[in-house]
């Protein structure tokens, strides 16, 4: 349904409501569940019945008389009936149905976008994988998320900053850093205890490697790291690796059409100072305390609806140094997520793994704490939360759990290679984030409908070779001609279906945008395929009848737009040609 031709129904039902004296009330149109009820359902007769000291079957009979001799409703509602205890079913006219063509030919790549929030930023801030080794199935999941939910904030006006967070600081570092000078050691001809490799797998051999080799790296701020090829360099050691896997990292992404506008390094927190401002602002806030030789924060007391000094978000209180004097990880996590607010992200969505749940409530308490001692105002739900749970990954009718190349996990790079970039995003994107999900390798690769991926690839190939057998005998249609052209003879039921599935589209976007929630569009695109098939496989297109031909081949180039629309969003390609 068109938005204006829903605003259209919902002020002739609020006219009709007026006009029997009915209070003013919330309109709400649904599409009912089961199709034969109709395009529209609405329930205000049951709200307003009371008030007006009437039955709700009474008040729903006045708005169906209302709407039957409304002029304004013709050529708009085609029938109006009540149903149940005071239901109001609707369906609309077939001219209403059919506008949506003209609507897709006439805005094309801007079908469905809205500037509900224009003007307003957003930073997403996703995968942020320790430069630690190659990217897992776990971050994999994260990018196609990620980036599948930027590209639809993006639909509704928001102005979109991709953000990526470097843990470039900490003891999984040094590992790194240790591991590597243990493999050079190695290759040096030295015995090593295997037990003291941090991390196993082939990559840290080939840095170790490239390290002897005294090759060149860039480092995140562009700066290049030259290896020296002595195995007591260790800071050396770790700048050359970081630079490695960083670099590795890239690569992996660019293959998977992931890209940032910000990385942003934790050890910049550290140089300019931003942790231990963080650190003292949260004392200086007075929720902070001494016990048994480490700080706490009072989370319990921070970040729930009573506000400082009532009940919190947190279930005990944690620890932000530990006693022997380091931080604990959510410490610099606070720091950061001051920096983003204060970079003027008023909106901030973290992507991120299940694991990091139990971080949310303490990161939230100490912003507040933080935000009070530094006059920054960070409001208490600050940042939002996308968390996805991890992904088995089946093979053979086998989990696969290992690479040869890390020693541990599958990576981005073995899904890539094994079904390519656009199996890879569409599968991570297509289930909800908080579910389980095994990522089947050999239906990937399958050309069936029961590939999902395949089956819109194929839906959107079917249209184009239609398309080109009609210019080969001379019965194109152009997009500029076919939106102005007459579209009455779509009538058919499978044509109905499809206009309305197209139709649908721009509230899809604004609903899985607003709940975060990118594998509703991926739910959307299968349905529309399948509306698609079921179309194509019921009427001809190429028929005699130049009108009816015309009017199937517009509707055919809007559904082509559609699905090309709605893949660009996943980072999935519409191929013309299978």
């Amino acid at each position: 349904m068109l938005a204006q031709h829903k605003q259209q129904v919902a002020d002739l039902i609020r006219q009709a409501l007026a006009g029997i004296g009915a209070p003013a009330a919330a309109v709400e149109l649904e599409r009912p569940k089961v199709q034969a009820h109709g395009d529209l359902a609405c329930n205000v007769a049951l709200q307003v019945a009371k008030a007006l000291k009437k039955n709700p079957r009474e008040v729903a009979t006045a708005i169906v008389d209302a709407l039957r001799v409304n002029p304004a409703a013709s050529g708009l509602i085609d029938s109006a009936e009540l149903a149940g205890p005071g239901f109001i079913n609707l369906r609309l006219a077939a001219g209403a149905k059919q506008a949506v063509v003209r609507q897709v030919l006439h805005e094309r790549d801007g079908f469905g976008t809205a500037a509900t929030h224009a003007g307003r930023r957003v930073m997403v801030e996703f995968v942020s994988a320790n430069p630690t080794g190659p990217l897992h199935v776990g971050h994999a999941r994260q990018a196609a998320l990620g980036d599948a939910l930027a590209n639809l904030l993006a639909t509704q006006g928001w102005q979109v900053t991709r953000e990526f967070y470097y843990n470039d600081a900490g003891v999984q570092i040094d590992t790194l850093a240790r591991s590597v000078q243990l493999r050079v050691r190695q290759l040096q001809g030295a015995s090593i205890d295997e037990e003291a490799v941090g991390y196993k797998g082939d990559y840290i051999a080939d840095i170790a490697r490239e390290f002897l080799a005294r090759k060149t790296q860039t480092a995140r701020d562009g700066a290049p790291v030259t290896a020296s090829g002595n195995a007591e360099d260790l800071e050396n050691i770790r700048r050359f690796a970081v630079a490695y896997l960083r670099h590795e990292q890239d690569l992996d992404l660019a293959a998977f059409g992931v890209r940032f506008d910000v990385f942003y390094l934790e050890s910049s927190l550290y140089a300019e100072g931003k942790v231990q401002a963080a650190v003292q602002a949260m004392v200086d806030s007075g929720l902070t305390y001494e016990a048994e030789g480490a700080l706490w924060l009072r989370t319990t007391q921070i970040g729930g609806t009573a506000g400082f000094g009532g009940p919190g978000q947190d279930d005990k209180d944690r620890v932000m140094r530990k006693s022997d004097g380091t931080f604990t990880y959510f410490v610099p996590d606070v720091a950061y997520h001051v920096t983003k607010f204060q970079r003027g992200f008023a909106k901030v969505i973290n992507v991120q793994g299940s694991d990091h749940f139990g971080t949310v409530a303490r990161v939230r308490a100490g912003l507040q704490a933080a935000g009070q001692a530094l006059g920054v105002p960070v409001p208490a739900g600050f940042p939002d939360y996308l968390l996805h749970k991890m992904v088995r990954v089946m093979k053979g009718g086998e989990e696969v759990k290992m690479s040869k190349r890390t020693g541990t996990y599958v990576t981005l790079r073995d899904l890539i290679d094994w079904v390519g970039k656009d199996a890879t995003r569409f599968f991570l994107a297509s289930r909800r984030a908080d579910t389980e999900f095994a990522f089947d390798v050999d239906l990937a690769l399958s050309q069936s409908e029961d590939n999902p991926v395949y089956y819109l690839q194929y839906a959107h190939a079917r249209i184009c070779s239609v398309l080109a057998q009609a210019a080969e005998r001379g019965l194109g249609l152009e997009e500029a001609r076919a939106a102005g052209i007459d579209l009455s003879p779509l009538g058919a039921p499978r044509e109905l279906a499809l206009l309305q599935r197209l139709a649908a589209y721009p509230e899809l976007l604004a609903t899985a945008t607003e709940e975060l929630a990118p594998h509703q569009l991926c739910f959307y695109l299968k349905d529309l395929a399948a509306d698609f098939h079921a179309f194509y496989n019921a009427e001809r297109v190429l028929v005699d009848e130049a009108p009816t031909r015309e009017a199937r081949l517009a509707l055919l180039l809007a559904a082509r737009q559609v699905l090309r629309n709605g893949l660009a969003l996943l980072g999935v390609g519409a191929p013309e040609r299978m």
